[in-house]
């Protein structure tokens, strides 16, 4: 089954030369996109199977012999990876395509939204697939330059600013990542993953910690973990529903991936234990601190992301099988929670006007089941017995419980402290959004008042200076938009069932997750006792006996 593994790059890579070309034809454009990730996914499920089965699959690219040619290597790890992100890009892809329908201007879209939407898919499967060190930096670098196109999309002032932001920070690490690159290269004579894993071995203590330090700061910058997340927060709020949510459920997770693949095969041994277990407890609180002290739903939501990645540094850190077992199965949780949470955020901000808690409420009674698709995974992301999010958080504490040490009594403290407050941030965004009785009523640049008697309810529209770039809303300009008035089931239009239909299925997802956590924590398990013995990965890309 190894002729499967480039697949899941090619397909969308092709996806995306035939939507270019079908530039001019958006139902063609359209059908092409979602077939593309549909077979990606396929793909992906096939793959899982056989690298649980048979072992890591591995294809030379090209039939040359490693290290010269670029490798692509599909272990457990890897194939998780691939089958979750392809599932997760999938759906908000409908979602996207469900908006372009309900604005009405599905037949008008930029034509390049669905071409970059692929690229940036093929980037984020290639980094997970590689199997050396510069086609690693060639995937992230695919999945920036898409990114840094759907970010900007419309061309407004608040999105341009924003997108300079990332593009200078993203740039950053990519210097700092291939300077990291030259250097590995200069010491050893390869960036192949496997031959690393033997001759950096043999390298001086200090020049491995260099070079250890160098790709961990490059991939903390991509997974946003702090003090390098300062970007994050001011980027992702001001992007369409659907670029936001595909960006903070995959694109730091690919940095994190990043950061397991190379500290359990490169550099095993646990020199940069403390100071990852540091970086993960101020990832954790700080984040969280931030959440909980924002009006704006997505700018919450983005805090919490960075807080979260903090649970995955401490499994990583760790070192354990138990604690990268845990960090893999919370990987998995995280990308599909978080990525519905803003899915939901973009049906909230459809439904209500605006994602400001000051001027939202009533949306439990005007709007059920929107309220049903944000209620459940945010209970997930805080935690809730018996979500996937009270599993992955109990397996990382059992695990730093059983580790011990001083250090790590503090991180277990810090990881309860900010569930709890998780539960607090989105407790209070459903009691101001979604349980209070009506929106508070607001004068232009004022505060909020006392709300005024009710009234008949009145149709509401969408703000009309609103356009759809291939499906993604895009405002024409980044003012408040007026909130819609909240007060019953009849005062605005019903909500897309494309848009409902995309959020729900994350929302099965997520609820699978918790149902199939036996068998998904099973493949974690194995994973991460495959990534501690380092000898499958090493020895399906050099077979024993061969030359490395």
């Amino acid at each position: 089954m190894s002729f499967l593994v480039p697949l899941p790059v090619i397909v969308p890579l092709l996806g995306a030369g035939i939507t270019l070309v079908l530039a001019r034809h958006p139902r063609a454009q359209r059908t092409t996109s979602v077939a593309a990730l549909t077979v990606t996914f396929g793909v992906a499920l096939a793959l899982l199977i056989t690298a649980h089965i048979e072992g890591p699959q591995v294809v030379r690219v090209g039939g040359w012999p490693v290290p010269l040619g670029i490798v692509l290597v599909a272990d457990q790890l890897a194939t998780l990876m691939l089958v979750v992100s392809t599932a997760v890009t999938l759906c908000v892809l409908l979602y996207s395509i469900g908006e372009g329908r309900a604005d009405g201007r599905e037949s008008t879209p930029v034509a390049i939204y669905h071409p970059t939407y692929l690229i940036l898919t093929a980037g984020v499967t290639n980094a997970f697939l590689s199997g050396d060190l510069f086609n690693l930096y060639v995937g992230f670098e695919i999945l920036l330059g898409a990114s840094y196109v759907l970010l900007t999309l419309g061309g407004t002032e608040v999105r341009i600013r924003a997108g300079t932001t990332y593009v200078v920070v993203s740039i950053l690490s990519s210097v700092i990542f291939l300077t990291a690159i030259g250097l590995v290269y200069a010491a050893t004579g390869t960036v192949n993953l496997a031959q690393l894993a033997d001759r950096l071995d043999g390298l001086p203590d200090d020049l491995r910690l260099v070079l250890q330090l160098m790709l961990l700061l490059a991939f903390g910058i991509k997974a946003a973990v702090f003090p390098l997340s300062a970007w994050l927060p001011d980027s992702y709020p001001t992007a369409p529903a659907p670029v936001t949510a595909v960006f903070a459920g995959l694109l730091t997770k690919v940095g994190v991936y990043a950061i397991i693949r190379t500290e359990t095969l490169l550099f095993p041994g646990g020199r940069t234990r403390d100071l990852l277990l540091v970086v993960a407890l101020l990832t954790m609180v700080v984040g969280i601190l931030g959440a909980v002290a924002q009006s704006d739903i997505k700018r919450l939501l983005s805090f919490t992301l960075v807080s979260h990645i903090g649970y995955m540094l401490f499994g990583i850190a760790l070192g354990t099988a138990a604690g990268l077992a845990a960090a893999i199965f919370y990987v998995v949780h995280h990308i599909t929670v978080q990525t519905t949470l803003f899915l939901a955020t973009g049906l909230v901000e459809r439904r209500g006007g605006s994602t400001n808690l000051e001027r939202l409420g009533g949306l439990a009674r005007a709007a059920p089941l929107l309220a049903a698709l944000f209620f459940l995974p945010a209970l997930n992301l805080a935690g809730i017995p018996p979500f996937s999010g009270f599993l992955g958080k109990l397996g990382l504490l059992q695990a730093g419980v059983a580790d011990g040490g001083p250090l790590v009594w503090v991180v277990v403290a810090g990881a309860v402290l900010t569930s709890l407050l998780t539960l607090y941030a989105v407790t209070r965004v459903w009691n101001l959004a979604f349980w209070r009785k009506t929106a508070p009523q607001t004068t232009a640049g004022g505060p909020a008042t006392a709300p005024a008697p009710a009234a008949a309810p009145q149709p509401a529209t969408v703000p009309s200076a609103t356009r759809a770039v291939s499906g993604v809303r895009v405002p024409s300009t980044d003012s408040a938009s007026t909130p819609l008035a909240a007060d019953g089931p009849g005062s605005v239009e019903p909500m897309p069932p494309l848009l409902v239909g995309a959020t729900t299925a994350l929302v099965l997802l997520g609820l699978a997750l918790t149902v199939l956590a036996g068998p998904l924590y099973q493949i974690g398990t194995e994973a991460a006792a495959n990534l501690v013995s380092r000898t499958p990965y090493v020895d399906a890309v050099f077979p024993p006996g061969g030359a490395r």
